[in-house]
């Protein structure tokens, strides 16, 4: 596993800040996730053998919170709210767009590593739904329209990289 040495630096900042080292996980895992993209297997290793737990006790971490990701994602992260409101308000009509704009399954990587399209539970703009979260930027009242609209956004920048 190749961090950044800012990223080890804020590790070893962050561990004394807790009476007993296990706390230090959550905090560890965000600054992996956020220098790697995401946490491997590697990095669980890594964070037990650096706060001396086993794998399973930062393996039960990871998969217990829905915002760590175990494998790698798109460039970019197109994130479609699911829940009650964004439903009713065509949510999913507004993901399956996104699927098909870039002929890419939920949770895969588009074959040419720009994009993945997840469901998550709420992003709190109820009353504009449906909403999507693309990287950290919020989109509301998303429809099919919208999404075609910010799809081709994402191809275009994508070309002029």
């Amino acid at each position: 596993m190749k961090l950044k040495p800012e990223t080890l630096r804020r590790i070893d900042e962050v561990i004394p800040h807790y009476p007993v080292k296990r706390s230090a996980t959550l905090p560890l895992l965000h600054l992996i996730q956020e220098d790697a993209g995401y946490i491997s297997s590697e990095a669980v290793e890594w964070v037990a053998a650096k706060l001396e737990l086993q794998p399973i006790n930062v393996l039960e971490v990871v998969t217990f919170y829905p915002m760590f990701r175990q494998k790698p994602i798109g460039r970019r992260h197109i994130k479609v709210c699911r829940t009650l409101s964004c439903a009713l308000m065509g949510g999913y009509k507004t993901c399956e767009s996104f699927e098909k704009e870039f002929n890419t399954p939920r949770g895969e990587v588009s074959a040419d590593g720009e994009v993945t399209i997840e469901f998550v539970e709420c992003l709190a703009s109820c009353g504009t739904a449906p909403v999507v979260m693309i990287d950290d930027d919020l989109h509301e009242k998303v429809d099919c329209a919208k999404a075609k609209q910010l799809s081709d956004q994402i191809k275009a920048e994508s070309k002029k990289r």
